[in-house]
């Protein structure tokens, strides 16, 4: 983004899709303010659901696990 135009929704989610670690199946992260700002999060979490990623939240991040593999918490 330069600056100059605020990002779209379509191309929010077009760059985090896009990325690869999110191609490769990976877990990728994003502050929830620009989550907030950028497509509110209903929006994104209904993306989430549509593509059975799970994500969780902690310090103000989204944490999304782009796989539909089970999510173990061990500690």
């Amino acid at each position: 983004m330069d600056g100059t135009r605020p990002l779209t929704p379509q191309a929010f989610f077009h760059g985090l899709f896009g990325s690869q670690a999110a191609r490769r199946g990976a877990v990728i992260r994003r502050k929830v303010r620009d989550v907030e700002r950028f497509v509110g999060r209903e929006v994104f979490l209904t993306e989430m659901r549509r593509r059975g990623f799970p994500v969780v939240e902690n310090a103000g991040q989204f944490v999304i696990f782009c796989n539909t593999e089970p999510i173990r918490r061990l500690v």
